[in-house]
C-alpha cells in the first residue's frame, strides 16, 4: 500500500517534466516528422527531393560564380595596360606587404609615382596606397594618413597623366588610400582647369574643398579668378568673390589685376570702382594693370584727362627697364580692349560706345604727350579697328 502511494507521488512529480520534454521534442523534431511523412509517401517524395537537390545545386553554383566574376573583373581593372616599370613596382610592393609582411622601401613608392604614364598606372598606384594603408594600420598600428606631400604628388601625377577623376580622390577627407587632402593638391587640379579653360572642373574642385572642410587660400582665389576671366564667366567670378570675402581671404595684387581687368573688359564701371575701393583698403599703390583698368574706366565715362593722369602717375613710378611693360599695356588699350568692351555691349549701345572710344582715346594720348610723357602709340591702328568702324 505504501509502495502504491509512493509511486503515485513520483508520477505526479514527473508528469510535468515528461510533458515538457515531449513538447520540446515535438518542436525540435518537426523536420524529422516531416521526413517521416515523406518516407510514407515515397513515390511522390522522391521526385520532389530530386528537384530540390537540383535547385540547391544550381543555386550553389550561381553563388560561387558571382564572387568569382567580381574578383575577376577587379583583377582585369587593375591589370589594364600599365607600363612595365609601374607593374613591376606594384607587384614587388604587394609581395612585400602581403607575403613577406614587411613595409617596402619608400623609394619604391616614389619611383612608382614618378613612372606613372596613364590611367592604368594610376589604378595600380591607388591599389598600392590602399594596401600600404591597410598594412600600416593592422601590422604597424599606425592610424595616421600619409603626409600632405605624398597627397600633393599623387594629385600632381593624376593631373600629369590626365586621370582627373582619380585626382579628385586626393581631396576626399575620408578615403581608403590613406591620403591627406590639402588645398595644395586642389591647386594642381585648378591649374589644369585654368590651362584647359574648364570652369566646370573648377566648380567641382571648389565643391570638394567645401565638402571636405579645406580652407580657401589666396592662391585658390588667384586661380579661380583667372579661370572665370578666361572663360568669360563674370557671374561665376562674382559668386566666388563673395565666398572668398566671407572666408576672410586676403586677395593678392595679381587677383585684383584680373578682377579689375575683367570689369573693364565688360564695360562695367560700377563694379570696377567697387573692386578698386576694395583693393585700396589692402594695397595703397596701383599695379600697372590696375592703373590701366582705372584708365579704361575713365575712358568709358568719357573722362580722357583723368585717364591720362592715372597713367602718368604709374609711368613715373616705373623704372626705365620696365618701360616695355607700359608699352604693352598701351598697345592692348588701343588695339584689343575696344574690341572686347564693345563685344560685351547690347546692340543698341555698341555704336554709341564705339564713337565715344574713337574720340576719347586720342584725347587721352594727346593729354599724355602734353604732360611730357613719351607715348609710343600708333593711333592709325585705332582708326583701322573694325570694332570702332562698325
Amino acid at each position: 500500500m505504501q509502495f502504491l502511494q509512493n509511486s503515485r507521488r513520483i508520477a505526479k512529480v514527473l508528469k510535468p517534466i515528461v510533458t515538457t520534454e515531449t513538447n520540446l521534442r515535438f518542436f525540435s523534431s518537426a523536420s524529422q516528422i516531416s521526413s517521416s511523412f515523406q518516407w510514407r509517401n515515397q513515390s511522390s517524395a522522391s521526385s520532389s527531393v530530386l528537384k530540390g537537390i537540383d535547385r540547391c545545386s544550381h543555386s550553389s553554383s550561381m553563388s560561387l560564380l558571382i564572387p568569382r566574376s567580381s574578383f575577376s573583373s577587379e583583377a582585369e581593372k587593375l591589370a589594364g595596360n600599365p607600363t612595365v616599370t609601374v607593374k613591376d613596382l606594384h607587384d614587388k610592393m604587394l609581395n612585400s606587404v602581403n607575403v613577406k609582411r614587411s613595409m617596402p622601401p619608400n623609394a619604391w613608392l616614389w619611383s612608382l609615382i614618378e613612372n606613372c604614364q596613364n590611367q592604368d598606372d594610376i589604378h595600380l598606384l591607388f591599389d598600392v596606397l590602399q594596401n600600404l594603408r591597410r598594412f600600416r594600420l593592422s601590422n604597424l598600428r599606425i592610424h595616421d594618413n600619409f603626409n600632405c606631400n605624398l597627397c600633393q604628388q599623387v594629385a600632381k601625377t593624376c593631373v600629369r597623366v590626365g586621370a582627373i577623376d582619380s585626382g579628385k580622390k586626393a581631396l576626399w577627407k575620408h578615403n581608403v588610400h590613406g591620403l591627406t587632402p590639402s588645398v595644395s593638391s586642389a591647386h594642381h587640379l585648378l591649374s589644369h582647369a585654368l590651362e584647359h579653360k574648364n570652369s566646370e572642373l573648377m566648380e567641382e574642385v571648389m565643391q570638394l574643398l567645401k565638402t571636405n572642410d579645406l580652407p580657401l587660400q589666396p592662391g585658390t582665389a588667384d586661380l579661380v579668378f583667372r579661370i572665370c576671366h578666361d572663360t568669360d564667366k563674370w557671374d561665376l567670378l562674382a559668386k566666388y568673390s563673395k565666398k572668398f570675402s566671407k572666408a576672410g581671404v586676403k586677395l593678392r595684387k595679381t587677383t585684383f589685376d584680373v578682377w579689375m581687368e575683367f570689369a573693364a573688359k565688360r564695360g562695367d564701371t560700377e563694379s570696377l570702382w567697387k573692386v578698386d575701393k576694395q583693393r585700396s583698403e589692402t594695397y595703397s599703390q596701383h599695379t600697372l594693370s590696375t592703373a590701366f583698368s582705372c584708365a579704361k574706366g575713365f575712358l568709358l565715362e568719357s573722362k580722357p584727362e583723368e585717364a591720362a593722369a592715372v597713367i602718368q602717375i604709374i609711368c613715373q613710378a616705373y623704372p626705365d627697364e620696365k618701360k616695355s611693360a607700359v608699352s604693352a599695356e598701351f598697345e592692348k588699350l588701343v588695339n584689343e580692349w575696344p574690341v572686347d568692351v564693345i563685344k560685351h555691349q547690347t546692340e543698341e549701345d555698341k555704336k554709341a560706345l564705339a564713337a565715344s572710344l574713337k574720340s576719347v582715346i586720342p584725347s587721352m594720348v594727346n593729354a599724355l604727350l602734353s604732360s611730357g610723357l613719351n607715348v609710343n602709340v600708333d593711333l592709325d591702328e585705332l582708326n583701322k579697328n573694325e570694332a570702332l568702324l562698325s
